[in-house]
């Protein structure tokens, strides 16, 4: 039974990337493919993960770059109810991007609404694709909770990220179902460290559903 569904960005996130590693280490994990991964269309994209939705109502969405765009765009839509979670790693900020690729225009240039289920965003303190006040502000806009990775670039294999363990405990730790001692729980509990306040916004705003 598919439990995560993975959502790369602009390129589909080649091999060795850590979407791609997580993807081929856990059955339960499945990448969303698209068509074109080097010129997004944001009907194609958003359809290609409702049918997966349908599919694997209850997922974690796993999202990086444009893919987080991507899950913004999800959320005022029908099959945001079957999300069970997202973790939302280096968005990329699409107006500046659409300068160097105009096939990105119709994904969300703005965070846009609060996301209906819960998530964390990872962010970099030196992603070239966007600023971390700005990624702070979309964590505040979304309700996520924020995880300050340090300076860790594009989080991607150009700056040493190919399998990446931390990611599962994150993603793991918005499940909402219960499970047996040492199981879910013990997961819970190691993403309760990454956990990071955004400067100005209340605690609970965003709380990632961590118990």
């Amino acid at each position: 039974m598919i439990e995560t569904l993975i959502l790369p960005g602009l390129g589909g996130s080649g091999a060795g990337h850590w979407q791609r590693e997580w993807a081929s280490r856990d059955a339960a994990a499945l990448v969303v493919e698209q068509e074109d991964w080097h010129r997004p269309v944001l009907a194609e994209w958003l359809h290609e993960l409702e049918a997966q939705l349908i599919a694997a109502p209850g997922a974690v969405l796993v999202a990086h770059s444009l893919g987080c765009a991507l899950v913004a765009a999800l959320a005022g839509r029908p099959a945001a109810s079957h999300v069970a979670g997202a973790l939302l790693v280096a968005p990329a900020d699409v107006a500046p991007l659409a300068r160097s690729h105009a096939d990105v225009r119709g994904f969300p240039e703005g965070p846009g609404e609060r996301l209906p289920f819960p998530s964390i965003l990872v962010a970099s303190r030196n992603d070239p694709f966007m600023s971390f006040r700005r990624a702070e502000d979309h964590a505040r806009a979304w309700g996520s909770a924020l995880v300050d990775i340090g300076e860790a670039g594009h989080v991607n294999i150009d700056s040493g990220f190919g399998h990446w363990p931390d990611a599962v405990t994150l993603a793991t730790g918005l499940r909402g179902r219960e499970a047996a001692p040492g199981g879910l729980s013990a997961h819970r509990e190691a993403a309760r460290r990454w956990w990071t306040a955004v400067p100005g916004a209340p605690g609970p705003v965003h709380d990632a559903g961590f118990g």
